[in-house]
């Protein structure tokens, strides 16, 4: 297999928990910190529900849908939805509640 064609990936922390896990380009964070053993809260997985709300303190994530539920100011102020955000760099959550 030519690793030239893998997709990039990305370090996601917690914090404080300190757990780590690579975070792919091309899958949702939910996923990401799902196969890395981390329970996140999470039920619809279309950026509806909330659920799988959480405070994004570093990093940069993007959005493949044009409204990912959340308002202007929760995007201001961090807020991520993991089950439909991508991550673009390496990346720091807080753990969830």
């Amino acid at each position: 297999m030519d690793s030239s064609f893998a997709p990039p990936f990305f370090i996601a922390k917690l914090s404080p928990s300190e757990q780590q896990v690579d975070a792919w380009a091309d899958q949702s964070l939910l996923d990401s910190l799902e196969q890395g053993g981390v329970d996140w809260p999470s039920s619809c997985r279309n950026g509806t529900c909330r659920t799988c709300l959480g405070q994004l303190v570093s990093g940069k994530v993007r959005y493949e849908i044009d409204w990912p539920g959340l308002s202007p100011e929760e995007l201001e102020q961090g807020c991520v939805l993991p089950c439909v955000a991508y991550p673009e760099e390496d990346l720091v959550l807080e753990d969830p509640l």
